[in-house]
């Protein structure tokens, strides 16, 4: 994959989604997930009820990420004008995908 320099623009206007209220909504609300999991280990709760809300943030951190990945498709992908540009495109989301999936 090329540097990030060499990347075709992305198209103007949105950098991150179509509604980014929504997913600033998750993203706050997993915010204070890890609040209240720092909370927990600060008040010696049981190891797995802690456990079990970081699944919960790391669920809605990856249903952020499935937005995202969404949005892209829709609108890098599918809005590249040329092959080469949505080859490109594509390579970088798959790097992007690979790394999310390797925290597995």
């Amino acid at each position: 994959m090329p540097p990030a320099d060499d990347m075709p623009a992305h198209p103007p206007g949105r950098a991150v989604s179509r509604d980014k209220s929504a997913l600033l909504t998750r993203l706050r609300r997993a915010e204070g997930q890890v609040r209240g999991i720092a909370a927990m280990v600060d008040d010696d709760r049981h190891c797995v009820d802690v456990l079990q809300q970081i699944s919960a943030v790391q669920a809605a951190l990856d249903k952020v990420a499935l937005l995202l990945v969404d949005d892209h498709v829709r609108d890098c992908l599918a809005g590249a004008a040329d092959p080469a540009q949505r080859d490109a495109r594509h390579a970088e989301l798959m790097a992007a995908l690979a790394r999310l999936s390797a925290r597995r």
